[in-house]
């Protein structure tokens, strides 16, 4: 036979509970290597937190498509590093990549526009002075016959064919490339003289017009088909460190170049793009086999394949510079046609160094060009202090929630007490598992969330504590009052927590950056509430008024309702009476 409405097994629901408690920390201690402590976000573990500015051009403010494109290549070029963690968010023009922990560095060089193209050089020309700091790799070509005029800083690379020439071994693809920008070391690129202003939410969007003023001027001096202004331009062209190139990203393939090596040690004029960067088929990272380090291997689509064959074969002896972002990564001698297609980008980099570049060249170019406007290392000191500083405020609310409970509810209180112990101890198995199983971070903004449902989770309690006097302040005992009391307060629990778990799932839905972690802690601690009170919390109110000296009025707190309605009753009799005797 069934319990009437509101009358419980209590029980079972505690029993269903230790359950569920029971398998959380079964798989926070039996999978994924059983640590049991949250992933932290960068404010508690420090990490990098890097800004990149949209440059448009023609001045004006770039579509929304490109930015929400140039957004998802960024993020699947953060994922293709197997950092967990990271975030990619858009904030009006400017993208703001976060990545925690120690491998953060990296998020400084993913806004890199990954423009590349092969352009047949016309010109070439050493820079005079070295640069004063050395680049990140230098050009290795040791299979390759040393021309008669090599470039400055060593010996010049050449293009050879799968086969070996003159019983020379080849090496591993057909080509012996310098190193492109490696991960975690940016092209120099200090602040440009007429920065592009940070556009605020909900303000002015556009670009600043000097920006793409300084670009149409160095399109008109360094792409001109004027061989005399090819001339003068290449002798203006600075190509030492800390120079930043305004046609980094934004240059035209179809117009001749002038631009600089990516090591800085040689000048050069290019023809236009034979072969663009979008002909790739695939970009791989693996052990160089001709010695130490790692090399990126490109393969050509059937039409690059083509192409690249043709040009090798109508230009043998003549150099092809391989471009990334306007800056030649490597300008290798053709020795003999090249039918395979096959090219290796070697230097001195590590693993992941060369898997970032393959993740850059894999994912495509970026459809605008970015400046790093900001870019900043989160210490974890600060958000460890910070943490604790929320912590105790955290604990002092607490501590007063634990004070005024015992004060007013006594026996109540305890029971608020254990249900917020069992409530907490279920919130962190569920951050483990989460942490584990979708990578959710654990930052300020989230413990905040958590600090809120604290209120949240005792005011559950109080809506049922409060109906349970109601009820004895009508008269009933504490036994017959509970589940009364209970199905009254039930839908005044639910109403209040659905319209919190709404008002979270919107915030969460609307939000960027660190809001929403504060939404989605703030929703899961609204749905741990009701976990919590539907089956602990009711459960053991009913335990305690089954229990004679529990349900006592010394110790159950309603000593005082339950004397105020014997007062009423008396009162009520007393009128009663003086009633029947006027009668």
């Amino acid at each position: 036979m069934a319990p009437p409405a509101g009358q419980i097994r209590p029980g079972r629901y505690l029993a269903v509970f230790a359950l569920i408690v029971v398998v959380l920390y079964a798989l926070v201690f039996f999978t994924g290597g059983g640590k049991p402590t949250p992933k932290l976000g960068i404010d508690l573990q420090g990490g990098t937190q890097v800004t990149l500015t949209a440059r448009s051009p023609d001045g004006k403010p770039p579509p929304q498509q490109s930015l929400d494109q140039a957004r998802q290549i960024i993020e699947a070029r953060v994922n293709g590093l197997g950092v967990s963690g990271a975030e990619v968010v858009l904030n009006g023009n400017n993208v703001v990549i976060t990545v925690p922990g120690a491998r953060g560095d990296e998020a400084r060089s993913l806004g890199q526009t990954a423009k590349l193209g092969f352009r047949k050089v016309i010109d070439a020309e050493p820079v005079q002075q070295a640069p004063a700091t050395p680049p990140p790799a230098k050009p290795s070509a040791p299979n390759s016959p040393p021309p008669s005029a090599p470039p400055a800083g060593g010996q010049q690379p050449s293009v050879a064919p799968s086969r070996p020439p003159q019983g020379m071994p080849a090496p591993s693809g057909n080509g012996d490339l310098t190193v492109p920008q490696a991960a975690g070391q940016a092209a120099p690129s200090p602040a440009p003289p007429t920065p592009t202003p940070t556009p605020t939410p909900g303000g002015d969007q556009s670009v600043d017009p000097r920006v793409a003023q300084e670009i149409q001027q160095a399109k008109a001096l360094r792409q001109s088909t004027d061989q005399q202004v090819q001339a003068q331009a290449l002798a203006l062209l600075n190509c030492g460190p800390g120079h930043r190139d305004p046609l980094a990203g934004n240059d035209d393939p179809n117009l001749p170049l002038v631009t600089c090596s990516q090591d800085g040690k040689e000048k050069y004029v290019l023809d236009k793009v034979f072969l663009k960067g979008e002909e790739i088929g695939n970009a791989s990272a693996g052990p160089n086999p001709q010695g130490a380090g790692y090399v990126v291997n490109l393969n050509f689509k059937p039409a690059g394949t083509k192409t690249w064959a043709d040009f090798t074969s109508a230009n043998v002896g003549q150099r092809a510079a391989f471009v990334l972002d306007t800056q030649v990564v490597s300008a290798p001698s053709i020795n003999e046609p090249i039918l395979g297609g096959n090219t290796m980008i070697s230097g001195q980099f590590n693993q992941t160094q060369a898997q970032q570049l393959a993740n850059v060249l894999n994912y495509g170019s970026l459809p605008l060009s970015f400046d790093q406007s900001d870019a900043q290392t989160v210490s974890a000191t600060l958000g460890l202090a910070s943490l604790k500083a929320g912590l105790l405020a955290g604990a002092i609310g607490l501590a007063l929630v634990v004070v005024y409970c015992l004060f007013y509810y006594r026996a109540l209180g305890v029971l608020t007490v254990l249900s917020l112990a069992l409530s907490g101890i279920t919130v962190y198995a569920v951050l483990v598992l989460l942490g584990r199983w979708i990578g959710f971070t654990l930052d300020l903004a989230g413990i905040a969330g958590f600090i809120v449902a604290i209120g949240i989770t005792a005011d559950s309690f109080v809506v049922f504590f409060e109906r349970l006097k109601d009820e004895v302040r009508e008269g009933r005992t504490f036994r017959s009052a509970v589940p009364r009391a209970w199905v009254r307060a039930r839908r005044t629990i639910l109403s209040a927590d659905a319209v919190s778990f709404l008002a979270s799932a919107v915030l969460y839905v609307l939000a960027v950056g660190q809001v929403r972690g504060f939404a989605f802690t703030l929703g899961m601690s609204t749905v741990l509430d009701l976990l919590v009170v539907f089956l602990v919390t009711h459960p053991l109110v009913v335990f305690a008024s089954r229990n004679k000296k529990l349900s006592s009025p010394r110790f159950s707190g309603l000593g005082a309702v339950q004397r105020l309605a014997a007062a009423k009753r008396a009162a009520g009799r007393a009128t009663g009476a003086a009633a029947v005797k006027e009668v």
